[in-house]
């Protein structure tokens, strides 16, 4: 029987502490008593001064106690925006499917396809790569592809959006950026005396994007790369194309065409 008591009592004992420290941090927190709208304004406050941590939780805060308001939603929005200003690409970008999957109806949805795509399209773009200059066209394309995938939603749903004239110009950067990589992985087969496989991805890059600058450069390895294997017809052929196409072309000479710098975006 006391065996029982003193359990009883170290519940009990545990409860309450559990219980002051509730109290105690429901009166530390200046917020408790704002309204929806002084903390969506706080909240704006502090991600206008860059305190994106502080804006963050603020946001979850008014979305969390009034959840079925606008400013919910609103909140919601930030909250993928904030992470993007804060550069954590993860989060925005789940942020942003949320959002999209939780208010397909809502009449700022198109800025969230726009926002998901400037997510990706400036994935991993950052000071290291502005110093070195790095073309983007070298990366991984997953993310090029991810980015076209929610501009060209945008685009098709969306065409009157305020966003979709800049969302097209991306789409064209895009698709000019992904027909350059696949250059770059045919250079890449051709160095290294993958002939066969060089020509067959410059083939599917004229083939894939036939309006990309790129296609110069891929009709010119597509010429090396049958000559390399003495296929002398497609040779004369690919060489036929490029010629009539690009008469007056520096890969002919010997030369490479400048590469545009990736913060030249248009």
């Amino acid at each position: 029987m006391q065996k029982n008591l003193l359990n009883l009592s170290a519940i009990v004992f545990v409860l309450l502490l559990s219980a002051c420290g509730i109290l105690k941090n429901e009166s530390s927190d200046e917020t408790a008593t704002w309204s929806a709208a002084k903390l969506y304004a706080e909240a704006r406050s502090e991600l206008s001064g860059g305190n994106f941590d502080k804006a963050i939780s603020h946001f979850e805060k008014l979305e969390s106690r009034y959840p079925f308001g606008t400013y919910a939603q609103q909140a919601q929005m930030e909250i993928a925006y904030t992470h993007y200003r804060q550069g954590d690409q993860a989060l925005a970008l789940a942020a942003t499917e949320r959002f999209i999957k939780l208010h397909p109806d809502h009449p700022n949805v198109d800025y969230m396809y726009y926002l998901r795509g400037l997510i990706n399209f400036n994935d991993k773009v950052g000071m290291f790569e502005f110093l070195s200059r790095q073309d983007p066209s070298e990366r991984d394309p997953k993310a090029a592809r991810d980015a076209f995938d929610s501009f060209k939603q945008l685009v098709e749903r969306f065409p009157n959006s305020i966003y979709a004239k800049d969302s097209q110009e991306r789409l064209r950067y895009l698709v000019n950026m992904m027909a350059q990589y696949d250059v770059h992985v045919a250079n890449y087969y051709y160095r290294r005396g993958a002939y066969l496989a060089a020509a067959n991805r410059a083939q599917a890059t004229v083939k894939d994007y036939r309006d990309s600058p790129a296609i110069e450069e891929a009709l010119f390895i597509m010429v090396r790369a049958y000559d390399a294997m003495g296929m002398t017809e497609l040779r004369d052929d690919a060489d036929r194309v490029f010629k009539k196409n690009f008469p007056n072309s520096d890969f002919s000479r010997g030369g490479r065409k400048a590469v545009k710098p990736w913060w030249q975006i248009w």
